[in-house]
């Protein structure tokens, strides 16, 4: 993989785009792949048709939704066994549901796999959106939509921008509704934190922001590749399961919608490389995540100071969840990295 060394971050030499391959199984297993797959698929096929073509349009309750969503992912061996979150103990958590997304709250979430909108609609049936790294309005999205994201070419710009709405406006037209946000815009493999998109910085600063992240062992679960549907669908349904963590940071604020008493727009130097947790990012002068301070953002837009402190945190909580480092690659170098590997694929 060394001919993809270009699209390795240069200061964490972490490749947040090359596939994760399936770990060897044995010829003795070969039988028990096609039992499974010959069960399976069927049950995946009556149950997406079921949901996406029928039950959404139909005025059932969120219970409904969920159980079947639920199902969905039992199926393929899909087992949510960990689930943490910041500041509550083991055991406590019916007792912290505070500590929770909720209605009325965002969730900003990793995102490496089609699995990762699903689980989240069957636990919290959020409103999906699609980030764009040059603005900060965000596109609302079915759940269908959100899971062929996943298998998607990356997009740099929306192909209609009159689609787009701020998270305040979709907020103030969905008040008792959780928003769901990918803020990196694309999928990884679960190695990296891509650049966070300053869509985020569009909330209202009374909403409490969830940095949720999602990982699976075996990790070839991930779609960090676009297309290759049926190869992701056969590793996913031939293996007997799939093993789910879910990690919760504490709820933050986009503070940088108050209106400070002094807002500099600081040219500082990017830089790719990981400086550790226990670093005051806030007194940093240089900025993990390829973005300056008073200049782009992955992209286009402007930030000052105080919003790039906001897209800095999502993004240490999103590394620290998922105990990985951020990277200075984004989605452009994710379209270079499409190209490449296609070309060479061919």
């Amino acid at each position: 993989m060394e001919k993809y060394s270009q699209f390795r971050d240069k200061g964490t030499a972490i490749a947040p785009f090359l596939p994760i391959p399936s770990p060897p199984t044995g010829a003795l297993w070969t039988p028990v792949h096609f039992l499974l797959i010959l069960v399976r698929v069927p049950a995946v096929l009556f149950l997406s048709i079921f949901y996406f073509c029928i039950l959404e349009w139909l005025p059932v309750g969120e219970v409904v939704r969920k159980c079947v969503l639920w199902i969905l992912l039992v199926v393929p061996g899909v087992w949510w066994v960990d689930l943490q979150v910041d500041g509550v103990k083991r055991g406590k958590l019916a007792e912290a549901q505070d500590q929770l997304p909720h209605p009325g709250t965002i969730i900003a979430s990793s995102f490496i796999s089609p699995l990762d909108p699903l689980y989240l609609a069957g636990i919290f049936c959020p409103i999906f959106t699609r980030s764009y790294p040059n603005t900060r309005k965000v596109e609302r999205i079915t759940l269908l939509r959100a899971i062929l994201l996943a298998f998607s070419r990356p997009r740099l710009t929306p192909a209609n921008p009159d689609n787009l709405v701020t998270l305040k406006e979709l907020q103030d037209k969905n008040p008792n509704s959780i928003i769901c946000v990918f803020p990196e815009c694309t999928t990884t493999n679960g190695r990296g934190i891509l650049p966070i998109s300053p869509s985020l910085l569009t909330a209202d600063s009374k909403t409490r922001i969830y940095p949720v992240n999602l990982r699976y062992t075996p990790g070839d679960v991930t779609t960090p590749v676009p297309g290759n549907a049926f190869a992701w669908f056969w590793r996913l349904l031939s293996k007997p399961t799939h093993v789910m963590r879910v990690r919760i940071a504490r709820s933050m604020y986009n503070n940088a919608s108050l209106e400070f008493p002094r807002k500099e727009k600081v040219e500082v130097e990017a830089s790719g490389s990981d400086l550790g947790f226990d670093e005051d990012i806030f007194d940093m002068p240089k900025l993990r995540n390829g973005g300056k301070a008073g200049g782009s953002v992955a992209g286009h837009e402007r930030v000052t100071r105080e919003e790039q402190q906001v897209l800095d945190r999502v993004g240490e909580d999103l590394a620290r969840l998922g105990r990985v480092k951020r990277v200075a690659l984004g989605l452009e170098e994710k379209a270079e990295f499409v190209k490449v590997w296609s070309s060479r694929r061919r």
